[in-house]
């Protein structure tokens, strides 16, 4: 089944148009250069063309796309320095995994996770155990299959062949994890949103374990509304639990976002590994830990969180390297991007890079609920996220017309329904950035302000498919 419908099959192949649909000036008129017809789009052309004619032709159609400055659904980074665009070039034909032809390349993974460890306050830095991922969505798969295998391990003969392993989470989890589940054959348990409680209670969440849960997922920095979940409190909950019924209970903390904001802006939050039921920690380098895609980071508390038996060692490539990924081979730029940036900007620097995020988020929350249309669900005090929807006495419009009319002015901000039970309640977006400067927010405000007049005057909200959502990116 094809990914993306809508394409010619094998039998519908289009016809080729001739030259004059094709810029001169892009390149001579010789079979080539492939200037002579344009190139097929759904097969591999015949003929080879010069480099510059197809470098024109993909950058034109390219142009197409969404300005990423101006995307405020995705969470992930869309600007760095040239510097980082240097190191990046430099490094992207070196193979991460090939650890034997490329050791300072390893080196700088081995530092990062050191310099996370330490950020993350591990107990000991030095026997944290980690690696980088291709974002927080293999992070988050490792860190699964880690708590899956630590539980087999702990049930041993005890409990039936028949024993399904089951996963607490909140309804508002990233959907890695429902693959998580549905790929390892594990039971997702749900605890779902009520009234204005957007992410998971810990009391709820502790109900729903057993002696088959291999672990709690807590989230820092919902996607939903940019707020963290209690983490502590989670903890605590399970701590009652063992006192009670004697099942131990491991926590495993979502920190994609999360875990690169909080400890330079929230430093007093107790989330990480200080709380000794923490097994395992994930963030997204390529969101705010200020890196192009895609690199993500997990750690463990120490080697006993991560099965032995879960990490490969190979020696085809030179040397006995050890493995623990769903990938394979992908490229050492991102890595040594992230190391260039922890370098580049130290604690203070990345306080200081956070905080201008989380003023522009506030301040531009302040200036939305203003409009008097608009009822603010979180303000930017957390992750530099806010999420609002319409106010009650609004009527004749909806965020699903707010976002389709912003993106009218290059604006991307995404509209969607809130996960089970607040299906009913449909809120924006809006994740303000590294580069999303406080000039930016005024403009935005300014586009926002302008088009409310006309959407005042409809006769009410357009007419859409039920769960519809606009641009809404992880």
């Amino acid at each position: 089944m094809p990914l993306h419908p809508g394409r010619p099959g094998p039998d519908e192949r289009p016809a080729r148009r001739d030259a004059s649909a094709v810029n001169p000036f892009y390149g001579p008129a010789d079979p080539v250069a492939g200037m002579r017809v344009e190139p097929s789009r759904h097969r591999l052309p015949d003929d080879p063309m010069s480099p510059r004619v197809a470098a024109r032709l993909v950058h034109d159609e390219l142009m197409l796309d969404g300005n990423a400055r101006l995307n405020l659904a995705t969470f992930v980074t869309t600007w760095m320095e040239p510097e980082a665009d240097w190191i990046m070039a430099a490094c992207r034909d070196k193979n991460i995994v090939d650890k034997d032809e490329y050791p300072r390349t390893a080196e700088l993974e081995r530092r990062c996770v050191a310099m996370l460890a330490d950020l993350w306050n591990a107990p000991d830095p030095a026997a944290a155990v980690g690696c980088s991922t291709t974002g927080s969505s293999e992070a988050c798969m490792l860190a699964g299959m880690a708590l899956k295998r630590r539980w087999a391990r702990r049930a041993g003969d005890r409990y039936p062949a028949s024993a399904r392993p089951n996963l607490v989470m909140g309804a508002n989890v990233q959907v890695c994890w429902e693959k998580f589940c549905n790929f390892w054959e594990v039971e997702p348990r749900q605890v779902p949103l009520e009234g204005e409680r957007f992410h998971i209670d810990p009391q709820a969440a502790a109900d729903l374990c057993d002696e088959n849960t291999i672990g709690v997922v807590t989230v820092l920095g919902s996607t939903f509304d940019g707020s963290y979940e209690p983490v502590a409190e989670v903890c605590r909950a399970l701590d009652a639990l063992l006192e009670r019924t004697g099942t131990d209970v491991p926590v495993h903390v979502d920190a994609a976002s999360g875990g690169m904001v909080a400890p330079f802006l929230d430093a007093d939050l107790v989330w990480d590994f200080r709380l000794p039921r923490v097994a395992s920690v994930n963030t997204s380098g390529h969101k705010y830990g200020l890196v192009y895609p895609g690199v993500g980071w997990a750690l463990w508390r120490s080697a006993d969180a991560l099965p032995e038996e879960l990490v490969f060692r190979v020696n085809y490539l030179g040397g006995d390297m050890p493995t623990f990924a769903l990938n394979f081979s992908r490229p050492g730029a991102q890595v040594a991007a992230q190391y260039y940036t922890f370098l580049r900007l130290g604690r203070s620097g990345f306080r200081a890079v956070q905080q201008s995020a989380r003023d522009v988020a506030r301040t531009l929350a302040e200036r939305v609920e203003a409009t008097g249309d608009f009822r603010m669900l979180t303000r930017g005090e957390q992750l530099p996220v806010f999420a609002f929807t319409t106010a009650p006495h609004i009527t004749a419009y909806d965020v699903f017309d707010v976002s389709r009319r912003m993106r009218e002015r290059g604006w991307l901000v995404p509209a969607y329904t809130l996960p089970p039970h607040r299906e009913d309640l449909a809120v924006l977006r809006v994740v303000c950035r590294n580069g999303f400067t406080a000039d930016l927010g005024e403009l935005f405000e300014e586009d926002l302000r302008a088009l409310l007049p006309e959407l005042r005057a409809q006769q009410g909200p357009l007419q859409r498919p039920v769960s519809v959502a606009t641009a809404f990116h992880h």
